[in-house]
């Protein structure tokens, strides 16, 4: 169990009903880094410099494998689970959203816990983090 009482089989459920299977090497993959995402938002501002090598350090991979792999994921969502996807973004998408944006809506869509409550000077910091999360979300 994570912290936030989130289980990975709660991520494996999630990415069943998005129609991807455990036959996927990026089924793992997606399903670890959805759970980094969850305990750290902020690892989405840092996909490439962090967030691949974390997961490929936690399969024996390295981090372009990890990248692809979930870009590969991100496609069968997109084929096979696109009205549950824009159902947990609120709202609709227009074309295949990249691997940070996927990556933020499933974790979003996880993380049911409180809000955290912060300092004053972690807060002005997470909220130009949120600021840069909207951007990448669009």
């Amino acid at each position: 169990m994570m912290d936030n009482g989130i289980y990975m089989t709660d991520i494996y459920d999630l990415l069943y009903s998005l129609g991807v299977t455990a036959n996927y090497t990026g089924f793992f993959h997606t399903a670890y880094a959805v759970s980094l995402c969850v305990k750290r938002p902020d690892s989405l501002l840092l996909v490439t410099k962090w967030l691949y090598p974390e997961v490929a350090k936690q399969y024996g991979t390295n981090w372009k494998a990890v990248e692809r792999n979930i870009r590969t994921v991100g496609r069968i969502i997109w084929r096979n689970g696109r009205p549950l996807l824009e159902k947990l973004a609120h709202r609709r998408l227009e074309r295949k959203p990249q691997n940070a944006q996927m990556l933020a809506i499933l974790a979003s869509s996880l993380d049911t816990g409180p809000p955290p409550v912060y300092g004053l000077g972690e807060a002005a910091a997470l909220h130009k983090g949120e600021r840069d999360a909207n951007l990448l979300l669009g």
